[in-house]
């Protein structure tokens, strides 16, 4: 039995997970999550928790086993507290400022270059060569 895919995967309050045949739908207070779940592995809802198992003891049985697991779980995170990615900037003359929604870069270039966030991604700008 596999470490990671044994463990059921607990669903805070605020958070609904909906399993209609192989679609683990998840959605929560900052968006909605889609996986798709492949063939052998088979996820359940039981008191309030997600349960994923295997039909087998196969190769590809097991190592999907502990994926779906991961996967179910990032999404119930994703929905309910989101994600941060931080970048640092180093370099002379290498810094970053915010411009209302956008990110303007300068990195040594002759012109500074500008970025429109995707939706639903937000910037923020911690001095002049942190972005979070």
């Amino acid at each position: 039995m596999s470490r990671i895919g044994r463990l059921p995967i607990d669903i805070p309050g605020g958070v609904t997970v909906s399993i209609d045949g192989q679609v683990v739908t998840t959605k929560g207070p900052k968006g909605e999550l889609v996986l798709t779940v492949k063939a052998p592995i088979v996820a359940v809802i039981e008191e309030n928790q997600v349960v994923v198992t295997r039909p087998d003891e196969e190769r590809l049985s097991r190592s999907l086993h502990g994926l779906t697991r991961t996967l179910i779980a990032n999404q119930i995170v994703g929905v309910t507290q989101g994600y941060s990615k931080g970048l640092e900037i180093v370099g002379t003359g290498y810094r970053v400022a915010a411009k209302g929604d956008s990110l303007e870069f300068a990195l040594g270039f002759s012109h500074s270059i500008t970025v429109d966030p995707p939706k639903g991604i937000s910037f923020t700008v911690e001095g002049n060569n942190k972005l979070v």
